[in-house]
């Protein structure tokens, strides 16, 4: 793995994965400054991309550590309704979304596979985000910048998708010092398991 670049929080590698050239890049946290990495991966030539990031659960049965594999998303980002009508979906790619899928069975990786909402406020205020209707409605967790990576990419005719690892419940009603806690060993080995899916599953796509 050698360095390519580095600018403010986008930091971007070069490697290989069983024999298949890999760009492993940070975005940061959020949509709108993601949607700028991803539009410059789109013009040095990246064809696939799936993101691996964190999540906060929103059903019971998930726990801390687990991985969710993203269908499709709620565009809640912040930055797509500025770009596209918010009636079009933010939907991963099959291929990818059964590729990570197979790649979690044969790690034997405890996965979750379903809807998650791209919200772009960490922490709510006044405002009543409707988190209760999506929990109610089944949606699986709740993240800051996925569904601006699917929306760019069917826009961009790119394949794309997202495996996240869980690292607590949804920060809703959380503040500092009371249960939000993601530096812990179980969120770390959900991570080490989400990076060995995420390689395994961009080896099986470009094959």
């Amino acid at each position: 793995m050698r360095p390519i670049a580095r600018r403010r929080e986008f930091h971007t590698y070069l490697g290989s994965w069983r024999g298949e050239s890999v760009l492993v890049s940070s975005h940061g946290v959020g949509s709108p400054g993601a949607q700028c990495l991803f539009e410059e991966l789109a013009e040095g030539g990246v064809s696939t991309i799936v993101r691996l990031g964190t999540t906060g659960a929103l059903q019971p049965g998930i726990e801390d550590g687990d991985l969710v594999i993203a269908d499709a998303c709620i565009r809640d980002d912040g930055v797509t309704v500025q770009l596209i009508p918010p009636s079009y979906p933010a939907a991963a790619s099959p291929e990818i979304v059964l590729a990570l899928q197979e790649a979690a069975v044969a790690r034997g990786a405890a996965f979750h596979r379903g809807i998650v909402w791209t919200r772009a406020a960490f922490y709510p205020d006044l405002v009543d985000l409707g988190l209760e209707r999506y929990v109610e409605a089944g949606v699986l967790s709740i993240e800051m910048e996925l569904s601006a990576l699917l929306v760019f990419a069917a826009r961009r005719r790119l394949r794309a998708g997202g495996v996240l690892v869980v690292d607590g419940a949804a920060a809703d009603g959380l503040r500092d010092g009371d249960g939000y806690n993601p530096h812990r060993e179980v969120v770390a080995d959900g991570v080490r398991a989400g990076v060995g899916v995420a390689l395994d599953a961009l080896v099986a796509v470009s094959r």
